[in-house]
């Protein structure tokens, strides 16, 4: 099978610029391609995932990826799919996000020994000339195109700066500017992207009247068309210091049955027969191929080991076995044992604040043990701590923590 076959098997693609000579230059030829990563948060989230899994199996098929770290760009923001234009970054809080993207992508990318490169933008971006850039890729672009394209389109009614207009023009330049320095001929990005991708893709064939393409992923999304990856803290991030393994895997513990198969096509390196037998599993069989699903991807993300200690805690809570020393844990000091419940949860960072532990509390969602606290006032007794000092509680249905006092 091609890299395209692949590829539309399980499920990434979504649009292709032009398919039949994709397909044939995919079958026919290694080719380098990229996609445009901006360091906009210190780690990477699910959605890049899917993007580093399509770029994997490319490599995997033989083609070298650029994981272009879009540290120019950055300084303007992508306005696809964004209300509101994006927050003004700093070029330190750039280059600081950037090289945490670099760690994290060595996990699933191989660079050694010029398999994979990773470049950054803002080697050719910030010195430009703008007058000089008007003239080579300005003059390439029609406004009434670019103004009907979705990615502006949707930011016309709240208003969309002049800032933001260039950035399409940026991004067809990164196109340029890699077709002539490595021979990029293909871009891939996920389906949000589209309108920006073709422009590198047209930029390409009128000045150097060369072949160049692009694809586009879909999004990760549930059944319901809802966008995957959101918890209640926030993203799902790569990052194990801002999403635990534990959190990581109970994430995709509990997804929606009907969206297994598609998790365990696009985020894992099952083949797809085993994949299409998990995906057929109905009822309480389908847990069985939950279990497997956040396995594999907390694997892939954060290590065999640490989806071992995962999936142990999950089964001390929800299963027959294991222990609980992997259940997340917060200590709290002695003087806290007997303190408002409200208080010490805000404290120890299990809610964001006071409030929403008041909120929790009042909503019916706070647990100590088996016992429901409806209580806003409430406070910790020493009978609700077992002898060794530690108290199991639980946030809605299936959030754990242990508390230790220390």
């Amino acid at each position: 099978m091609s890299a395209l076959d692949i590829l539309k098997e399980r499920g990434f693609i979504k649009q292709l610029s032009h398919e039949e000579e994709i397909a044939g230059l995919l079958e026919k030829e290694k080719i380098t391609f990229y996609i445009g990563f901006d360091p906009t948060a210190d780690s990477l989230h699910i959605g890049h995932f899917i993007a580093l899994m399509s770029m994997a199996h490319m490599q995997k098929a033989g083609h070298r990826p650029i994981c272009l770290l879009g540290g120019g760009t950055a300084m303007v923001g992508d306005p696809s799919g964004k209300d509101n234009m994006r927050r003004i970054m700093s070029k330190e809080e750039i280059n600081r996000n950037a090289g945490c993207f670099k760690k994290q992508m060595a996990k699933f990318i191989d660079f050694e020994n010029g398999r994979a490169i990773m470049e950054n933008n803002a080697e050719w971006l910030l010195d430009l000339n703008y007058i000089n850039f008007l003239r080579e890729v300005g003059v390439h672009f029609s406004v009434n195109r670019m103004l009907s394209a979705e990615c502006f389109k949707q930011r016309m009614e709240k208003g969309l700066s002049f800032f933001e207009f260039n950035y399409m023009l940026m991004q067809a330049y990164d196109f340029l500017e890699l077709y002539r320095r490595y021979g990029c001929v293909l871009q891939m990005g996920g389906d949000d992207q589209w309108s920006n991708l073709l422009a590198g893709v047209e930029l390409i064939r009128k000045k150097e009247s060369a072949g160049a393409f692009c694809l586009t992923s879909k999004l990760l999304t549930t059944s319901e068309g809802k966008k995957m990856g959101k918890t209640e803290k926030g993203a799902l991030w790569l990052d194990a210091e801002k999403t635990s393994p534990y959190d990581f895997y109970q994430y995709w513990r509990n997804i929606d049955d009907a969206d297994v198969m598609e998790c365990l096509a696009l985020l894992t390196w099952l083949p797809m027969d085993e994949v299409r037998r998990l995906g057929a599993l109905r009822d309480k069989e389908i847990n069985c191929a939950k279990k497997i699903l956040a396995f594999e991807v907390t694997s892939l993300v954060h290590g065999a080991p640490e989806a071992k200690k995962a999936a142990g805690a999950a089964e001390a809570l929800f299963g027959a076995g294991g222990g609980l020393e992997n259940v997340p844990t917060v200590f709290i000091a002695k003087q806290q044992r007997e303190g408002k419940i409200a208080d010490v949860l805000a404290a120890a960072g299990i809610t964001a604040s006071k409030g929403e532990a008041r909120r929790l509390i009042a909503g019916g969602g706070l647990y100590v043990g088996e016992e429901k606290i409806t209580d806003q006032e409430a406070v910790f007794i020493p009978a609700m701590f077992d002898g060794d000092g530690s108290l199991l509680l639980r946030k809605g249905k299936k959030t754990y923590h242990r508390i230790i006092v220390k």
